[in-house]
């Protein structure tokens, strides 16, 4: 049975109190998780920039976006990954539908 991959991005923001070093590490850590189990389309490391609000006294964070192709079941993994990684203030995975009108045509 053939795997159905879909295409999702990724946002998540570093606490950039814990140093370029600690971020960078952050940062190639779920770039190379999401190698791993998928394709990875494109990063971009939108870096440093002031919250829109305080999140753990924290008022400063290290932006990372990632297009990415994966199975469904990978993402509720990354997820929890998010969730138990010292480190991550915010994320967020979302799914990119395709349009049935540009997939005919292409």
């Amino acid at each position: 049975m053939e795997k159905v991959m879909n295409s999702y991005e990724t946002l998540f923001v570093v606490d950039y109190s814990l140093g370029e070093e600690a971020v960078k590490a952050i940062v190639d850590k779920f770039t190379a998780l999401i190698g791993e189990n998928g394709t990875i389309d494109s990063v971009d490391e939108w870096g440093k920039r002031r919250l829109a609000y305080p999140i753990n006294d924290k008022n400063d964070g290290y932006y990372v976006l990632v297009n990415f192709k994966s199975e469904g079941t990978f993402t509720l993994e990354l997820e929890r990954i998010f969730g138990i990684t010292e480190g991550i203030l915010r994320s967020i995975v979302i799914r990119h539908i395709e349009d049935k009108k540009t997939k005919k045509e292409a």
